[in-house]
């Protein structure tokens, strides 16, 4: 299913906000990882269980997901993911008022089960709202409105529960007594029952909008029969190689991005520099990518192709990589000067 060019920019503006919020509900853990720790006396096993509890999700549901799509569509599709992505936010509240990190733990992963949802149902949309030759573009729009949000909410989150003079105060808890400290800490973690309150009500009201849009429905049987040009033997998910090479690819992607993005204010921490100075890190780092997203848009398809941009994004990304690993010294960016034991690359 294809839609014209001059019927496509509405929705393409919904799915813009949909990507918007992939980028909001996801890149918030930045904070929630470094915050949990302190607030709920964690390790750092115990406080990146916040990224395991939220992608686990997705392995959980996104196979049933598309037996869920096929049965409701897409567009009912979408609002159940924004639905059930409020109950994981609403369940914050509860699990802030008795200081509970396993409640939070499973408010995110109901947050992830609706995201995954939502993805499932909002991907496709990418591809049939344009020119095929055009997709790189579209998706390279949408990843900057993921990124966005990724600015935004790290720093819109740390700016509601970090507040001035919180620096000495993180310092102190360590020093105080049981009784104390237990107060101290419950303060601290109802700091996130309102702005989570907020989400829920917003992620509700975003499952009505979408679900009355002038979005179209998606066809699957029709798109089945405009997949299948050539070659129509074929019964088996494992006879598509480059199928198989793309969720490989975006294994990766994925994978480099949460490793840089929900473990950099740690990294600095074990530097010296505090949450109240480290929080704004996700947000330089997501900046980054959306400049890659830019050149995404300006070069493909008129100057490089979108084979050609893939392998070149392979190449320096491999080469980055060993560079994180590697890179050593001292380094300086927006008046902070650290020395790098390794990993200089994420700033």
């Amino acid at each position: 299913m294809k839609i014209s060019p001059s019927k496509n920019i509405i929705p393409l503006m919904i799915i813009c906000i949909v990507f918007f919020v992939f980028g909001f509900a996801t890149w918030i853990n930045a904070v929630l990882i470094p915050y949990f720790k302190l607030a709920c006396q964690l390790s750092n096993f115990q406080s990146y269980l916040v990224t395991f509890a939220f992608y686990i999700s997705y392995l959980v549901i996104s196979v049933p997901s598309s037996f869920l799509l096929k049965r409701i569509g897409f567009k009912k599709g979408m609002m159940v993911g924004f639905w059930i992505m409020a109950v994981g936010a609403f369940v914050f509240v509860p699990a802030a008022m008795i200081r509970s990190y396993y409640l939070f733990l499973t408010g995110l992963f109901i947050i992830g089960i609706g995201l995954a949802i939502l993805q499932t149902a909002a991907n496709p949309y990418v591809t049939i709202l344009g020119a095929k030759e055009r997709a790189a573009q579209r998706i390279s729009i949408m990843g900057i409105c993921n990124k966005t949000a990724g600015i935004i909410a790290p720093l819109l989150l740390a700016a509601i529960i970090i507040k001035p003079g919180d620096s000495q105060l993180f310092k102190d808890i360590h020093l105080m007594g049981d009784v104390q400290k237990n107060q101290v800490l419950d303060m601290l973690i109802k700091r996130v029952i309102l702005p989570y309150a907020m989400v829920g009500c917003v992620l509700t009201l975003l499952g009505v909008l979408v679900r009355y849009s002038p979005l179209p429905e998606i066809d699957r049987a029709e798109d089945a029969k405009e997949s299948i040009t050539t070659k129509t033997d074929k019964t088996g998910i494992f006879q598509f190689p480059h199928l198989i090479l793309g969720a490989v690819a975006i294994f990766f992607h994925v994978g480099s991005q949460v490793i840089a993005i929900d473990t950099i204010i740690p990294y600095a921490q074990s530097m010296g520099i505090s949450l109240a100075e480290a929080k704004v890190f996700p947000s330089y780092t997501l900046f980054a990518t959306i400049c890659g997203y830019l050149l995404g848009i300006t070069l493909i398809p008129w100057a490089i192709s979108q084979k050609t941009a893939l392998r070149l994004c392979t190449v320096l990304g491999f080469m980055f990589s060993v560079l994180v690993i590697m890179g050593k010294g001292l380094f300086s960016f927006l008046a902070i000067s650290q020395i790098s034991r390794y990993g200089l690359l994420y700033f």
